[in-house]
């Protein structure tokens, strides 16, 4: 034995499904958001560092403006569900609002259970119809 033995280490990949609904899409390539500041946004979820869980599967992260740091840059909703999916459903640069209101989140909400409760058939004619693009 020379004290240099090697140990396995076992890695494994999450695979979760990322979607945009149509407005987030048409929002984020106007700001020029990227799918991988999307991608980097889900990973900050699974490993628990949300800016902010909003209950009921509605999470608030913050997304850098291009060249720019996160901390004035844009809000995100997105709904997201460990291990399944994530759905990006709206964002808003902090420069133009604070924060969403109390009607606007009870609406997120709604619409969060609605999005975990699409079964895959359903998935795939939202994918077909443009509602929905896949990351």
């Amino acid at each position: 034995m020379t004290g240099l033995e090697t140990v396995p280490i076992l890695r494994y990949i999450l695979y979760v499904r990322i979607f945009k609904k149509a407005w987030f899409t048409r929002f984020a390539d106007k700001e020029g958001i990227t799918n991988g500041e999307l991608i980097e946004a889900v990973n900050r979820l699974e490993a628990g560092q949300a800016d902010a869980n909003l209950g009921g599967g509605v999470y608030k992260v913050r997304v850098a403006r291009p060249g720019e740091g996160r901390a004035g840059g844009y809000r995100v909703i997105v709904f997201f569900r460990s291990e399944e999916r994530a759905f990006f459903a709206y964002g808003f640069a902090k420069s133009d609002r604070d924060n969403i209101d109390e009607r606007e989140l009870r609406v997120f909400k709604e619409r969060a259970k609605e999005a975990f409760s699409f079964t895959d058939e359903e998935i795939r004619d939202l994918l077909k119809k443009g509602t929905l693009i896949e990351v």
